[in-house]
């Protein structure tokens, strides 16, 4: 059984593209995965929240590890180019931190708090029996 392909695609693919602009796809893109990041993480329960933030935090860390590879060896890049690498490390590095902050006060929250062993001293039973 054969597909038949439209001639646009065909004549799009022969030419290398689909004829829409590197911005306009790129951007169609961000918007998607906003989209479908939004769709997923709104479903997420409360009780999931602690164990992928964490997830997420070392995946941005190794991103960070690999824009700080690229600033350290991309020497042909511009310097607007690097001016924006280097405010988006300080961003993601901050978000790291961060993160880990907020997921060590949420695993606190979790742990049993330890019961305070209050001995009366003979003084203050005498005073409690009156």
């Amino acid at each position: 059984m054969s597909v038949q392909l439209p001639s646009a695609v065909l004549a799009a693919a022969e030419h290398g593209g689909s004829g829409a602009s590197p911005l306009v796809t790129n951007l169609a893109l961000v918007v998607l995965a906003g989209l479908v990041g939004y769709a997923v993480i709104s479903k997420v329960p409360n009780t999931l929240h602690t164990p992928l933030m964490s997830g997420t935090n070392a995946i941005h860390g190794i991103v960070v590890l690999g824009g700080l590879l690229l600033l350290a060896t991309g020497s042909d890049l511009g310097v607007v180019t690097q001016i924006i690498l280097f405010v988006a490390l300080v961003f993601g590095v901050v978000n790291v931190i961060g993160g880990f902050v907020v997921t060590d006060r949420m695993l606190e929250m979790f742990k049993a708090k330890p019961k305070a062993q209050v001995e009366a001293t003979p003084d203050e039973t005498k005073q409690v029996s009156r």
